[in-house]
């Protein structure tokens, strides 16, 4: 692949969308992120609009990305990353953390946060990721190559030696990384009628992301956001309705298909399927409606 891949950055592609849209895994754009110095990285892209991005990359069973003077890891973004398939290392550089996620958790990181991956393991690793601010204004590669960049490269935190665990809370609180598992998630019920569970993976002024899982033959109640939000189906088959009650457009997305919703536009969701289903969202900036 290094053989037609370009050694200078370029920006990523942005696929947008005017309107409430389906994107099947088939019709993901895809795009190939980094060089030599810092190893190839598989992309699906499937929404960067000018408040959320939204992809999944892949790495075989032992790759890596890190990075290099084109290709920096260091963004103006909260990210929300989370394994949909192998066994992901995740380390900032800088600090010397290393973190452990498995398929179904999630890591969260802000702003300014360097950061390394390995799939670790005999699994491809399938991660989804979610970015906000977005691309589009500026807080990715332009200003990743604006940073100075980081020379010296660490892999282990020796300031939380001969602490642990006796310091454990201590030492969670100065890392820049939180691995969150299913019992770290902040639950909700919402909806009125059959509420549906909504488990929140994190929120911040920039972005929310949090699941759906809705019991065979289950709705939502109308939800509307002050954000646009994007979405990837984890288990079920799952129908969108667009439109508030009155409403007559709809779209069904499967297992490994994404969905967009701009800002403000009513919609509800449905399970189509006879077993239960659950779905990965995000909204950026913010969830609650105006």
């Amino acid at each position: 692949m290094s053989d037609i891949t370009s050694k200078a950055y370029a920006p990523s592609p942005r696929p947008t969308f005017d309107e409430a849209t389906a994107i099947k895994f088939e019709d993901a754009t895809r795009h190939v992120w980094g060089d030599d110095g810092s190893g190839e990285v598989m992309d699906w892209i499937y929404v960067s609009s000018d408040k959320i991005h939204q992809l999944v990359f892949g790495l075989a069973p032992g790759k890596s990305f890190r990075h290099s003077d084109e290709f920096r890891t260091i963004f103006a973004a909260d990210e929300v990353l989370y394994v949909l398939s192998g066994d992901l290392l995740i380390a900032n550089p800088q600090t010397g953390e290393v973190h452990r996620a498995g398929e179904g958790e999630a890591v969260f990181f802000r702003r300014d946060t360097w950061h390394h991956a390995v799939a670790h393991g005999d699994k491809e690793l399938r991660v989804l990721e979610l970015f906000a601010p977005p691309p589009s204004t500026g807080t990715s590669g332009s200003y990743a190559r604006a940073q100075d960049n980081l020379l010296g490269v660490t892999y282990a935190d020796d300031g939380a030696l001969e602490r642990w665990p006796m310091e454990r809370t201590e030492i969670r609180t100065e890392q820049t990384m939180s691995v969150l598992r299913r019992e770290d998630q902040l639950w909700r019920l919402e909806g009125d009628d059959d509420p549906v569970l909504v488990g929140i993976l994190a929120s911040t002024e920039h972005l929310t992301v949090g699941t759906v899982e809705l019991r065979p033959g289950q709705r939502s109640g109308i939800q509307r956001h002050a954000g646009d939000e994007s979405g990837y189906v984890l288990e079920g088959t799952v129908a969108i309705r667009i439109g508030a009650d009155e409403g007559r457009r709809w779209l069904e997305v499967s297992p490994g298909d994404g969905f967009y919703i701009p800002e403000g536009v009513p919609h509800r969701y449905y399970n189509a399927g006879s077993s239960g289903a659950r779905l990965l969202f995000g909204v950026a900036p913010s969830y609650l409606p105006e």
